[in-house]
């Protein structure tokens, strides 16, 4: 370890296991690359190109001009957790208490506080592999192990997840709508990892953060099947709102005393400002943008999915949700991270290599997301194509 700091000590052991995220260093480049003058298509980042609704910022900006800036409680402004309890029941049919709703800073700052209070030194944490690498690292943080379990073919099945709890967990966490696979879990199945995790004595961690952003079925959560998960979600994804940095938790009752204390220690409260902004996220105005939106994302996933598959890409799941497709690349390479950086530095066509996500497969692996207009997707499509020195298609 590097004493970078000259303060005459090392960085702590665990850091050697914390990861940057490689698809932020090839973004890094793509904006080089950029600024030198070439054009990329972007189809790298987590993050919907469109902006946030416009009842959200005019809710922002009314709040600034209110003076509205002082801190919230640490479990977040009170009209907020019930505007979110009122989205279960309004669109889940599900009752939720507002105490039982925590507002976060992002849903990374509800992983965190999830995590913390049920995991430490030593304590196993079942995880989906391909999954969100912050998953990993934020478990080793925290001094557990994270254990991987499959989740590439469409989600964990419950006896894969079954035969790794018998060593015991503390958690076991699932993701729907998934990333990076776009794979949506269905109630039966959710049900069906509940019922796993109560035999292992876990407890079941849901992140729903693409929650909304589902295309074959109705939006679910896992609290139509397990009432007693914990579920992590953010306004990021499906509400637009990435830079605000707001997320929450809904939470069993006898957690809510440590996840409010903790929350008090490491970050005292989520952003005022946006927490005023993402009341105005429920309104109907706002609601009906975001539906449009996610039409726009399935046209963009419909297009997407069979332009890569003509190409000689092969998806790895169904991709129901989200706004990613998980692809293997096994046809052109057995290193998809060096074959990101040609696709960039060579097509100026910017992709995540699987490296990123983790999973016995993830070095023949890209992740391709549907976060540009479709005219770039298609632009994108066509230098691939040139690329790989694949007919384009006809009919």
């Amino acid at each position: 370890m590097i004493d970078a700091a000259g303060c005459g000590r090392a960085s702590a052991p665990r850091m050697a296991d914390i990861e940057g995220f490689r698809v932020m260093a090839l973004l890094a480049r793509a904006r080089a690359l950029e600024a030198a003058g070439r054009d990329i298509v972007h189809m790298e980042i987590g993050e919907p190109d469109f902006p946030t609704p416009a009842p959200v910022v005019r809710a922002a900006q009314a709040a600034l001009a209110a003076g509205r800036t002082h801190y919230t409680p640490a479990a977040g402004l009170p009209a907020l957790r019930e505007a979110i309890a009122g989205w279960y029941r309004d669109r889940f049919g599900v009752a939720v208490a507002p105490e039982r709703v925590l507002v976060t800073p992002g849903a990374s700052g509800a992983l965190h506080l999830v995590l913390a209070v049920l995991a430490g030194p030593g304590d196993r944490v079942l995880l989906p592999e391909p999954g969100y690498p912050c998953n990993r690292h934020l478990v080793r943080l925290l001094e557990a192990c994270a254990v991987g379990v499959d989740a590439e073919g469409g989600g964990p099945a419950p006896e894969i997840v079954g035969a790794a709890a018998r060593g015991g967990a503390a958690a076991l966490l699932v993701a729907s709508p998934a990333n990076p696979t776009g794979a949506v879990l269905p109630r039966a199945r959710l049900a069906a990892l509940a019922a796993e995790a109560r035999r292992a004595g876990a407890c079941l961690v849901c992140d729903e953060i693409y929650q909304g952003l589902a295309y074959e079925t109705e939006a679910c959560t896992v609290l139509e099947v397990a009432p007693g998960a914990f579920v992590v979600n953010s306004f990021s994804k499906y509400f637009g709102m990435t830079g605000w940095r707001l997320g929450w938790i809904v939470a069993p009752p006898a957690w809510l005393e440590p996840l409010e204390r903790l929350a008090q220690n490491l970050y005292l409260a989520a952003p005022t400002l946006s927490q005023h902004a993402a009341l105005a996220a429920f309104t109907p105005e706002a609601l009906d943008e975001l539906e449009r939106r996610r039409e726009a994302f399935r046209a963009r996933r419909d297009y997407l999915a069979p332009a890569l598959e003509s190409l000689g890409f092969r998806l790895a799941a169904p991709p129901e949700g989200a706004f990613y497709l998980y692809a293997d690349c096994s046809a052109f390479t057995d290193d998809a991270e060096a074959f990101a950086a040609r696709l960039l530095e060579e097509a100026g066509v910017a992709v995540t290599p699987g490296a990123d996500f983790g999973g016995a497969h993830a070095g023949r692996r890209l992740r391709f997301a549907y976060t540009a207009p479709i005219e770039r997707l298609r632009e994108g499509v066509e230098r691939l194509r040139s690329f790989l020195g694949r007919p384009r298609r006809t009919g």
